[in-house]
């Protein structure tokens, strides 16, 4: 029988890129969608997605497995399904998981998220079904946390990359109700209630009734049908059919009759338009962070190994889990000094940067700009507002209700000399009113790729109001290799990267920094950033200075270090990967790349620089 789907093209090769010697079987693990890159799983899907292309362009063979998601009320029990294949990687899915996915969902379900032996079984079936010599975790939600004693009880090494905090924090982002840092999470009773999640056993019944439905129906259909029974449901209740739309909402402006008259000159500058926030726009109040909550996270050891409840237990059981791994490697250096901090071997971490092919387009796009020398605005000199960017969503983790109430606070001066761009996916329209009077905000919804390659001309200055432990936030890297000067919050991995002007790590530059520094949900401390650079206190640097004291990474060197980390844990070159100054096969880290005055030369060399 003919089958009706077309196979996927093949991989291209690109010129130049290296073919391994040695191919080696790899598994990769995580809960997101492969394919669907950022549009599932944001960042940490998109560089687990381009690290499985870059590692099957040299030659290897990459199989992905993802967990919690999907569920079947046909056949029960954990099982394994091929479901796609994408970019010549099969794609696997493990059915019925004890523990759903994303993490979120999973909250009431620290037990089984702890040890689910059964589970375990079943992949570790399948990893010897496919000849895995290597496993790398990129994330363990929809798995067990023993998966990886499992895996090497079983002779398997195994490398975990943490994008966030899941392994010691069931909310992953060490944050307190979605709206502050957890500094201390009490041994875990500051996680009783922190999140609000569905009975478990409840929900992966539900799942398995919509899959089931879904598969038998086909997908349109019952959506369809879906949306039918909720209206008729709404209906029933006496709701109207129809919901009021955002434009339902604006009254007319109370300017009306002024025509072109502007007003006096101390006219606020401001349109209203009616519009007010109300409860159900869920704008929370977001907490701020102590200006050293870095170095408070760190220093807190005894903090983080108390146990009075499943929630210590299982923040104990994620640890031993990374104490169990051949090698952990976080994308910052911070996130290796607060997972030390929570327990694990400073000698099973090892710093190692991300590289991702639209960074390097960005990258030559800057290079190859007749303004790559040109410093971007000037107020002594400007004839057009500072053009101020946020790039990212409406979560409150990434803090964008900081930046909207920090452009609340902004003098009528300071604010009227910018424009923001707002590139923010995700539920906008509460934020959308707040700001709505003020006709400097630009607000354009979610981006893809494509945008963000273009949009780098688009803006001057980035913000970067994240209230959480940032990592490595793919945003950030975007900004530096684009050459952007970005206002940050002073948490998490960011400030391995970004420095303050007239910081010793900026004297090298001249003076000149790539950022300043605010302390986490503190819009009073953003506001006052904004308008040091629109009083001409900060130069803001040229594309070519910010590259200059940023340490980027390029694609490719980040697919030969982590292909080199695979090699010595099976021995093929005599690394010994607990040892950043142990030798490295030259081969395995081709072909070399252009890269900034400051970046050091070897994958290696910046993993010790980064440590």
């Amino acid at each position: 029988m003919k089958s009706d789907q077309t196979p996927p093209p093949p991989l291209t090769r690109p010129d130049g890129w290296p073919t391994t010697d040695r191919p080696m079987r790899i598994a990769i693990l995580a809960w997101a969608r492969l394919s669907a890159q950022a549009r599932e799983g944001s960042g940490y899907n998109l560089s687990a997605s381009e690290l499985a292309t870059g590692l099957t362009l040299s030659g290897h063979t990459v199989s992905y497995l993802r967990s919690g998601m999907h569920y079947s009320a046909i056949r029960r029990g954990p099982h394994i399904k091929h479901t796609e294949t994408w970019r010549e990687i099969p794609c696997h899915t493990l059915y019925n998981s004890r523990n759903l996915s994303p993490a979120a969902t999973n909250f009431r379900n620290m037990q089984q998220e702890i040890s689910s032996p059964r589970d375990n079984a079943v992949v570790l079936d399948w990893l010897r079904e496919i000849n895995a010599e290597v496993v790398h975790i990129h994330s363990l939600e929809g798995f067990a946390l023993d998966l990886i004693a499992t895996l090497r009880d079983a002779g398997l090494p195994v490398v975990v990359t943490t994008h966030n905090y899941h392994y010691g924090c069931p909310q992953v982002d060490l944050l307190h109700n979605e709206r502050e840092c957890c500094l201390d999470y009490e041994g875990g009773a500051r996680c009783e209630g922190c999140l609000t999640a569905p009975d478990p056993a409840k929900a992966r019944r539900n799942r398995a009734i919509q899959q089931t439905f879904e598969q038998t129906l086909g997908f349109e259909l019952a959506v369809t049908l879906r949306n039918a029974a909720k209206l008729a449901k709404k209906r029933l209740a006496g709701n109207p059919a129809r919901t009021p739309q955002p434009e339902d909402q604006i009254k007319p402006d109370p300017e009306t009759a002024r025509g072109f008259d502007p007003g006096t000159p101390d006219h606020p500058g401001t349109i209203d338009l009616g519009l007010e926030v109300i409860e159900r726009d869920k704008i929370n109040e977001l907490g701020v962070a102590p200006e050293d909550a870095n170095e408070q996270f760190e220093a807190t050891r005894d903090v983080h190994l108390r146990v009075v409840n499943i929630y210590g237990k299982r923040r104990r059981a994620g640890i031993e889990a990374l104490n169990r791994a051949s090698l952990v490697t976080p994308p910052s250096a911070f996130m290796c000094r607060a997972y030390e901090a929570m327990g694990v071997r400073p000698e099973q971490l090892r710093h190692v940067r991300l590289g991702q092919p639209h960074f390097d387009q960005l990258h030559r796009r800057a290079l190859r700009s007749p303004y790559y020398d040109t410093r971007p605005w000037d107020p002594k000199t400007a004839k057009r507002p500072l053009r101020v960017a946020y790039w990212g969503t409406t979560r409150n983790n990434k803090g964008f209700g900081v930046l909207a109430r920090a452009i609340e606070r902004l003098e009528r001066d300071t604010r009227r000399r910018c424009q923001f761009i707002l590139h923010a996916g995700g539920p906008d329209w509460g934020y959308r009113k707040m700001l709505s009077k003020y006709p400097e905000v630009s607000f354009l919804g979610g981006y893809d790729t494509l945008q963000l390659l273009a949009g780098a001309g688009e803006y001057d200055v980035a913000v970067l109001p994240h209230i959480w432990f940032e990592n490595s936030p793919l945003v950030m890297l975007e900004h530096l290799h684009a050459g952007k000067f970005i206002l940050s919050s002073r948490l998490g991995g960011p400030v391995d990267w970004l420095c303050e002007p007239g910081t010793p790590q900026a004297q090298a530059n001249g003076g000149l920094g790539n950022a300043l520094f605010h302390p986490g949900g503190d819009d009073q401390a953003l506001a006052a950033c904004l308008e040091r650079v629109v009083r001409g206190e900060v130069v803001l640097p040229s594309p070519r200075e910010v590259h200059a004291v940023s340490e980027l990474w390029s694609y490719p060197q980040h697919v030969a270090e982590v292909q080199s980390i695979y090699r010595g844990l099976l021995g093929l070159d005599g690394i010994d990967t607990t040892n950043p100054n142990s030798p490295t096969d030259t081969t395995a880290r081709t072909p070399e790349v252009v890269t900034t005055p400051t970046t050091p030369t070897t994958p290696t060399d910046a993993i010790t620089a980064g440590r």
